[in-house]
């Protein structure tokens, strides 16, 4: 496997990531401080490259379980807080009541450390298959290090300009972005449920 190869993995594994800050982004009414907007895509990003480092440290012992249920806890968890979302946003909660940070029931809310690693583990469940799929094929120490800071720098990057970008979208949606967020969820969760049923 090419270190081209090895970047290419980084970039895929970021996506859903990035879809889910861009909610996080969309339902934040205020701008996070710096310590908060590193602590989002730090936690991502360090869920992401810890998640495939596990996986290549089990190796091919374990890939069998794995690849059983990966797929079924990352679509109930993003079911879970996607579809709470869109009950939430169809029910009329207005922006302010359902977005504000001091908001203790809002699934979406990225300031919240709960939130923050529920979803975190929901989008980096694939990094683990991944992670044996590269014990899989033996690679070098180097390459190893390569893949793992590949996917931690994409994962962080992607979370930045996800949450930024749905702060700028949120603004423009009105009183209702959690169904937009919601929905954005759900769909990445049956999106990972077909992959792995399908393929």
């Amino acid at each position: 496997m090419s270190y081209i190869e090895l970047l290419l993995i980084g970039i895929s594994l970021c996506f859903d990531t990035f879809a889910v800050s861009l909610t996080g982004g969309i339902c934040m009414k205020i701008k996070p401080n710096v310590w908060q907007t590193i602590r989002i895509f730090l936690t991502f990003a360090l869920f992401q490259m810890g998640l495939t480092l596990a996986g290549w440290l089990l190796g091919t012992g374990f890939y069998n379980y794995i690849e059983k249920i990966d797929h079924w806890v990352a679509f109930t968890l993003l079911m879970y807080i996607g579809g709470g979302m869109l009950i939430g946003g169809v029910k009329g909660k207005e922006r302010e009541e359902c977005c504000c940070e001091e908001r203790s029931n809002s699934r979406s809310d990225l300031l919240k450390t709960g939130n923050l690693c529920i979803l975190a583990i929901a989008t980096s469940i694939d990094a683990l298959a991944v992670g044996i799929s590269l014990a899989m094929v033996s690679l070098t120490i180097c390459k190893i290090v390569v893949a793992m800071l590949s996917i931690f720098v994409f994962t962080a990057l992607a979370s930045y300009i996800g949450l930024n970008g749905g702060r700028a979208l949120g603004d423009r949606l009105g009183n209702k972005p959690e169904i937009l967020g919601g929905a954005i969820l759900v769909a990445i969760g049956v999106k990972i449920l077909l992959e792995h049923l399908v393929f």
